[in-house]
């Protein structure tokens, strides 16, 4: 049987059809023209330019490397990357949800990251060129110079310019407020720019003639840390109202990262303004750098989350692509003495049903959160609006956090799928973990994510609204699951709702002691149960509808038994193999949620009490 390399597309039209039912949007004017056949065409044609351009270059790609120039300062991405580039370009995919008065389709937001999903699972490296480019032109178009926008909506969404986002400065790291960057305003609207940043991805390539680079800095006079700092559109090159290029705007790459994964996109350190002739000019209002960076944030990490699911869903295909082929051991029920492919033994097994259920958790949850961005964007009733942004604010940093915690330890279970094979260089697995890593570090690191959720989306959320919203949509679940659900499942889901509730309770009066070392002890583990409830919780959704499918299919073929079924329908074989990853995922992996629960519960202060000494107790002298 055929196995696609990248994601399961029943699964994706399933989430997106029969789950959020997306084309039920067209009841927004914005949408109305658009319906399922629509939506279904550019999904497949996604699907088809991912698997035929991009996924074979990939490993290629990872191979070649961007390489830097240090005669010349230019970056030279994989020549590889570039027809699959110009693929994705021409087939219209940058202007997916953007508006048709900038040159884009404007389609929903869901949509445009269902086609992003495939470009990702082809190759987190590629989708990171388009992306990251997008970001910078949505920046423009919200916040840029009116006569600059539609130069730069048109310019991105063809690929002609990319874009970047300028935030770390090697002195900073995550501590943004003390960059040193700082903006000059000149005689016009113009200021001009200077600094150093660091970790900058694709920033700086071959491939676009120019870069949009919207650059944190701090105008002089303006107050020290976040609340000082003011964001500007800096290119590489200026351009003339007509988008032509005028001229360098002394922006140099200065040198690229040398990374165990995500080698096809340079990581760069840029240098603004070192013959002080670099020019920006203003976005938004100035000191309002951080508030407007942080819309583009919730997108960006958004994409993360995206990128980890991705390619965790590139590993579990893999994996089980190779468990169908690879032949080896003896038949475990003893019906032969023939050696049998891997997929037959029961520990190969437990892996794979662990592994797609994560996945399809992960992609619910992604394609959710999603399209709740849509809903806040056109949904005009104020209470539907305020919850659908509610859920936004606390999904974030669990969609981020989680699914890249994840991703890291799916990808190591792809190589155990492998064996010995799957630790070389021959097959894709090891690219896949190398690329991987990454996504738990940048946008951001995981424990900001944790500290995030406890702090800003909990603790200091006024009268815990967004957590009211969570448990409020969790238990709607649960109500229809009941009766239509074995009640083992939809129990251990209410039970650790109720666990939950606790556990943030106790957190409350931590808060409310002023004992805020062990909630930074505890941020963490209390951001990773959010994760174990919200990928339950995902799967109770799928198993109600999969179960009500699934019996319907069963009706109709009542002379079957469900081997019958399940080897010659592919509509049951699906809703019965979601079905089973539903209730391995409750029953098998959500069960440690309850420990994780108790361990939080029970205060241990070891973590509080350590200090330096803990760690290095032999002193010279």
């Amino acid at each position: 049987m055929a196995i696609s390399p990248l994601a399961d597309s029943r699964d994706i039209k399933f989430i997106l059809f029969e789950l959020l039912e997306v084309d039920r949007l067209n009841r927004y004017e914005k949408y109305a023209d658009f319906d399922r056949d629509i939506y279904e065409e550019i999904i497949d044609l996604a699907e088809r330019i991912a698997e035929e351009k991009v996924y074979p270059v990939n490993s290629e790609a990872d191979k070649e490397h961007a390489v830097y120039d240090p005669s010349t300062k230019e970056v030279h991405i994989p020549s590889v990357l570039k027809p699959a580039l110009d693929a994705y370009y021409e087939a219209g995919f940058a202007g997916t949800h953007i508006e048709p008065e900038y040159g884009g389709m404007g389609m929903p937001f869901t949509i445009f990251q269902s086609t992003l999903d495939y470009f990702t699972c082809a190759g987190v490296a590629f989708s990171m060129y388009p992306h990251l480019s997008l970001g910078a032109m949505n920046l423009v178009k919200n916040y840029g110079r009116e006569e600059d926008r539609a130069i730069v909506c048109e310019k991105i969404i063809s690929g002609e310019w990319g874009g970047t986002m300028c935030l770390t400065e090697p002195e900073a790291g995550s501590d943004v407020g003390a960059l040193k960057s700082r903006a000059v305003q000149a005689q016009d609207d113009t200021y001009s720019v200077t600094g150093t940043k660091i970790f900058i991805s694709t920033g700086d390539n071959d491939y676009y003639s120019n870069m949009i680079h919207p650059v944190l800095a701090r105008v002089e006079g303006d107050p020290q840390g976040t609340k000082g700092i003011s964001i500007f559109m800096t290119p590489k090159y200026r351009f003339d109202s007509q988008g032509n290029l005028t001229g360098p705007n002394d922006v140099v790459c200065s040198g690229i990262e040398h990374k165990m994964g995500i080698t096809a996109s340079p990581t760069c350190t840029l240098n603004f303004g070192d013959s002080n002739e670099c020019t920006g000019s203003l976005m938004g209002d100035q000191c309002h750098g951080m508030k407007i960076m942080f819309n583009m944030m919730n997108e960006t990490r958004l994409y993360v989350g995206l990128q980890a699911m991705s390619l965790s869903s590139s590993a579990y295909m893999h994996a089980l692509a190779y468990s169908l082929e690879r032949v080896q051991g003896t038949d475990p029920t003893g019906n032969t003495n023939d050696n049998v492919a891997i997929i037959k033994h029961q520990d190969v097994k437990r892996m794979l049903l662990s592994m797609k259920s994560r996945v399809e958790a992960m992609r619910t949850l992604v394609y959710y959160n999603t399209y709740l961005f849509d809903i806040v964007e056109e949904e005009k009733d104020e209470t539907i609006k305020k919850e659908a942004q509610a859920l936004i604010d606390i999904f974030i940093p669990i969609c981020k956090a989680g699914n890249t915690d994840t991703s890291w330890q799916l990808t190591s279970d792809a190589i155990q799928v492998y064996g010995g094979y799957g630790f070389t260089k021959d097959y894709p697995v090891e690219q896949l973990a190398r690329d991987s890593k990454i996504l738990a570090l940048y946008e951001g690191t995981n424990g900001i994510q944790s500290i995030d959720l406890t702090m800003r989306k909990l603790l200091m959320n006024r009268d815990l609204y967004n957590f009211a919203v969570y448990k409020k949509r969790i238990t709607e679940t649960i109500e229809k699951a009941q009766g239509r659900v074995n009640e083992k499942y939809v129990s251990l889901i209410s039970r650790g709702l109720e666990k939950l509730d606790e556990t943030v309770t106790h957190m409350i009066k931590r808060r409310d002691n002023r004992n805020m070392d062990q909630i930074f002890a505890d941020a963490t583990p209390l951001r990773e149960l959010f994760v174990m409830m919200t990928y339950a919780w995902m799967h109770l959704w799928a198993l109600t509808t999969a179960r009500d499918r699934f019996s319907s299919i069963c009706e109709q073929n009542s002379g079957k038994s469900i081997e019958e079924l399940v080897s010659e329908n592919s509509e049951a074989a699906y809703y019965n193999g979601r079905i089973l990853s539903a209730r391995y995922y409750i029953g098998s992996e959500f069960i440690n949620f309850f420990g994780k629960a108790e361990s939080i519960l029970s205060s241990d202060t070891a973590v509080v009490e350590s200090n330096e000494f803990t760690f290095v107790n032999t002193f010279a002298g």
